[in-house]
């Protein structure tokens, strides 16, 4: 049996209804899977980290990544899709930024988390 598992099998039905009764809706389960899996692409990180940073337009960001203007409009046009970017036209150039600023403490939450992994790892 995995290190995982239970010896016995005992259901305790009070934690049962009570994870029951904060569960989520199945709309939030897939709005969630959604925004999480906009984060597990690289490129789209590390754009939205930019842009968290400074405003920026397609060529700025294209440069940063060292990969295609298309490749980096692609990644823009989901984010924007998501809502978590927005654009606004200034002449030719489109500049994009955030359109919340609380994605900072999500990324920087997440980055904390990672923190306290490494640090439990190394016996800190």
């Amino acid at each position: 049996m995995g290190s995982d598992q239970c010896i016995g099998r005992i259901v305790h039905q009070d934690k049962v209804d009570l994870a029951r009764a904060h569960d989520l809706d199945p709309a939030q389960v897939e709005q969630l899977c959604q925004l999480f899996k906009v984060f597990s692409e690289p490129g789209r990180l590390r754009i939205v980290h930019a842009l968290l940073q400074q405003e920026m337009c397609v060529c700025d960001l294209a440069a940063l990544l060292d990969v295609s203007e298309s490749a980096v409009s692609h990644q823009l046009r989901l984010l924007r899709t998501m809502g978590l970017v927005v654009n606004r036209r200034e002449g030719t150039v489109l500049y994009y930024r955030p359109a919340d600023r609380r994605l900072l403490g999500l990324i920087r939450f997440a980055r904390s988390l990672l923190e306290d992994e490494q640090d439990s790892l190394n016996g800190k």
